[in-house]
């Protein structure tokens, strides 16, 4: 098929096939890049076009530490992001110097029908060091549903301070509404994103 690039989803242009054994299409969207940036919003190209859409987190770095990565939905093409969630979170984590692990549900960063931002990164906060980053991977189905909820399952790996540690997050939960999410807006919990780039793609799964 031309224009899709076989097994390789981490491109940023074109379409994208997913790896051996996968029936999808990763289409590119839209890529946006921080630069000092208070929020990154993706308010246009999330329709009833595709089933699944997906964010990509590329080298993310806040411009101060102990701030945390997080997102919320809007159904008003962005005049607000205030959608109710209810959400899990758990992370993994191992410091450099190889005295501290951990596995632990974050109950005090789950949302229990709130309106609130979700945090993508919470544990230990994200660190602001030259080297130091956040990536990681936000699917998102049926956002143009109006009978179902929206659910969302995020996965991203972080350097956080403290240690510093290396941490795996998990997050998973549901838009709490049936009306149709059309923007996604992105920002730590406080200060700027100082650098990185997050792509938008939609997911066209074949038959």
């Amino acid at each position: 098929m031309s224009g899709i690039i076989a097994q390789n989803s981490g491109r940023h242009t074109g379409l994208v096939k997913a790896s051996s054994g996968g029936d999808a299409v990763w289409n590119l969207i839209l890529t946006q890049t921080a630069s000092a940036s208070s929020t990154i919003s993706f308010t246009s190209g999330i329709d009833s076009t595709y089933d699944e859409y997906v964010f990509k987190f590329y080298d993310i770095h806040p411009s101060n530490a102990s701030t945390r990565f997080s997102f919320n939905g809007s159904i008003d093409a962005g005049s607000n992001y205030n959608v109710t969630k209810t959400t899990t979170m758990f992370i993994a984590g191992h410091d450099e110097a190889d005295s501290d692990a951990t596995l632990t549900y974050q109950t005090g960063d789950d949302l229990a029908q709130s309106t609130s931002f979700q945090d993508l990164a919470a544990y230990g906060e994200s660190d602001n060091s030259n080297d130091s980053c956040l990536a990681g991977t936000l699917h998102l189905f049926g956002l143009s549903d109006t009978t179902f909820v929206k659910h969302f399952i995020a996965r991203t790996n972080y350097v956080a301070g403290g240690g510093p540690y290396d941490v795996d997050s998990y997050t998973a939960g549901y838009f709490n509404t049936t009306s149709a999410i059309d923007a996604i807006q992105f920002k730590f919990s406080s200060n700027n994103i100082d650098a990185g780039t997050i792509s938008l793609y939609g997911i066209a799964w074949l038959t």
